[in-house]
């Protein structure tokens, strides 16, 4: 047996987890090696802690006893709402815009998942997702950059987060189309951070091969963390880079570059300009999103499925959910609160989640593959919500579903690329209606035709104006992209 054989041994037997190296002695040397590489990369005496702590007991979610609705800046078409004069939409905007323009704002995609649900064979960012000419979700964003770096004549630098799986896929999927138009230079890729996955009955790791520990993607709020381990943050640095858009693949609405959300983020008297967020109003009291709640002058996400239902179906005096910010995963961070929450290399800011999963996996004894068929295993992920709390304060922002969120996650029904194209023709229609021109509607007030517009044509509804070869009208059932 090789020296590293002996001392990966040693340490695996101070933390009880020997087991995994049982039938290392039925492996080809390549296999041997690496299994050691793999167990070399672990830091145990975090891992032990992370075992102590979300394995061995089911952590359980604490209410706070004084939770409330969390406080929301409306849309601006309600900008009577809003404090005073001072702090009117456009006032913030402008404030938004200079940051942009002065270099401050980086997009940040987390893209790590793969295109199964859909039935697509790839990663998520290359699923044609438009509702007319299907433009993959990846050009969506790669537009609204190019068209937002002409507007304001800056560089904005593009941080994609990938996993694992699909890192080398996505690395070729935009050479193949040369970026989208956009500097090489400007987009900065890197993996999503794993953890492996444990047995849920003893905490032993556990194999996925013979040669192959088991592990999973450590969540979104890994982002968080991969941020400053990839490179990333000390890049952003150095191009003065302070804050950074961050949002999820599936959702090809998102205002990528919002000056009035950042205006809001560096300036709302409410606001640490640590962490924003956005929101849009729950459809109804059990619709599967986290909501936005305020506990001791904090604000919070509470998933779905902790809100109890005393408050997930409480109502004001005009019968509206008071528990209504719905949270949609877009949010302004400032580099300096990733640098706070990464500080400790060896502890993470931000909570794990435990979740029960069945995960298939090699007997180290006997080589023999099991495909359980209750769960067996547990996983554990970080939420990136959970660092709302940890700003000094925090603000959210309402958005609209056909302004901003049409995502696409399911191959049907809630969630589908069939909603999606609605929302996003929708949207379409709204913006052609703003410059005189007919759209017909359904009976529900949805757009009857399939519509699309580029970032390139225009990022927002009033760019249209500048365009004169607009039709006056719209047919039902017409199909344009401009």
């Amino acid at each position: 047996m090789s020296q590293q054989y002996e001392s990966i041994l040693a340490v695996l037997k101070k933390h009880q987890q020997e087991h995994i190296l049982a039938g290392y002695a039925n492996l080809e040397p390549q296999q041997q090696e690496k299994l050691l590489g793999e167990l070399a990369q672990l830091d145990f005496e975090s891992l032990d802690d992370l075992i102590s702590q979300y394995v061995r007991q089911r952590p359980m979610t604490d209410i706070p006893t004084d939770l409330a609705p969390a406080p929301y800046y409306p849309l601006t078409t309600r900008s009577d709402d809003w404090p005073d004069s001072a702090e009117q939409p456009d006032y913030y905007h402008r404030l938004g815009s200079d940051a942009v323009r002065q270099g401050k704002l980086a997009a940040f995609t987390v893209a790590g998942g793969q295109g199964t649900r859909l039935g697509w064979n790839g990663p998520k960012g290359t699923y044609p997702a438009t509702v007319v000419t299907g433009k993959p979700l990846f050009q969506c964003f790669a537009e609204q950059i190019l068209a937002a770096q002409e507007k304001y004549d800056v560089h904005i630098p593009w941080y994609i987060m990938t996993s694992p799986l699909n890192d080398a896929t996505t690395q070729a999927f935009f050479i193949d189309n040369n970026y989208f138009g956009l500097s090489r230079n400007d987009v900065f890729m890197f993996p999503q951070g794993i953890l492996p996955s444990f047995d849920a009955a003893t905490g032993r790791l556990l194999l996925a091969e013979a040669d192959t520990l088991a592990v999973n993607p450590n969540g979104h709020g890994g982002s968080i963390q991969a941020l400053r381990e990839s490179g990333a943050v000390e890049d952003m640095i150095a191009r003065g880079i302070e804050h950074i858009s961050y949002f999820q693949i599936d959702n090809p609405l998102v205002n990528v570059i919002d000056p009035l959300f950042l205006g809001l983020h560096l300036a709302a008297p409410d606001s640490s300009a640590e962490m924003s967020s956005k929101m849009v109003p729950k459809t109804d009291p059990e619709e599967k999103v986290g909501v936005f709640c305020q506990s001791a002058g904090k604000t919070m996400v509470i998933e779905y499925s902790d809100l109890p239902d005393q408050y997930m179906h409480q109502r004001d005096e005009q019968e509206k959910l008071l528990f209504l910010a719905g949270s949609i995963a877009i949010h302004l961070i400032s580099v300096s609160f990733v640098e706070k929450l990464t500080a400790d290399s060896k502890h993470f800011a931000l909570p794990y989640h435990r979740a029960d999963k069945k995960v298939p996996h090699v007997d180290p004894q006997t080589g023999d593959r099991i495909e359980p068929k209750e769960p067996n295993g547990v996983k554990l992920e970080a939420f990136v919500f959970d660092a709302i709390p940890l700003a000094e304060s925090s603000i959210v922002m309402e958005t609209s579903r056909e302004s901003e969120f049409a995502p696409i996650k399911n191959a049907q029904g809630t969630d589908s690329p069939a909603t999606s194209h609605q929302l996003q023709s929708d949207r379409a229609g709204t913006w052609l209606e703003s410059v005189g021109i007919s759209i017909p509607r359904d009976s529900d007030g949805h757009v009857d035709a399939l519509l699309e517009i580029s970032p390139l044509t225009a990022l927002h509804a009033e760019d249209l104006d500048a365009l004169d070869d607009l039709p006056s009208a719209i047919k039902v059932g017409e199909e344009l992209a401009i």
